[in-house]
């Protein structure tokens, strides 16, 4: 009987510690991104499609979508506006995919720099940073169009 009631003690404890289990952030150097994120099962979990800036001036094909910098701020106010309308922050991101386009103002290379300070201003507060990848595309489908991200994020079942 007690080896039954420890089981079943040591059981709930498990499963009750599991429904709260945290994202593991991996970043021992304390970098800008995590090397690897690791999500506990039964985490719930959000996609938010790729995203691109909004105009700072203009409309229809003279809209002006500003520099890269300019263009991850805009990006990145959308995800995190996505992601608080369905109960997450930005600290549940797990995983970011940054695509630039070269920009033509730096030689038609991609501005990594100008996309980091953007990036920075949402992310550098943070203790919890996602993983990352960030590469040079062609093109992306809007005329402009320097900056186009997408995310992951992940936090424990309600």
């Amino acid at each position: 009987m007690r080896k039954i009631l420890f089981t079943a003690l040591a059981a709930s404890t498990l499963l009750g510690g599991a429904a709260n289990a945290q994202n593991v952030h991996i970043n021992p150097a304390k970098s800008f991104i995590s090397q690897a994120v690791k999500v506990p099962a039964g985490s719930e979990t959000i996609y938010v499609s790729g995203q691109l800036a909004d105009p700072v001036s203009g409309s229809g094909a003279t809209a002006e979508l500003g520099d890269t910098k300019t263009q991850t701020i805009s990006v990145l106010g959308k995800i995190k506006a996505i992601l608080e309308a369905q109960g997450y922050t930005l600290s549940d991101v797990v995983m970011m995919r940054v695509v630039l386009v070269g920009d033509p103002a730096k030689g038609g290379k991609m501005d990594f720099a100008g996309m980091m300070e953007g990036y920075n201003q949402f992310f550098g507060p943070l203790e919890n940073k996602p993983a990352r990848i960030a590469s040079q595309i062609a093109g992306l489908a809007r005329p402009g169009a320097l900056v186009e991200i997408e995310v992951q994020a992940a936090k424990p079942a309600k």
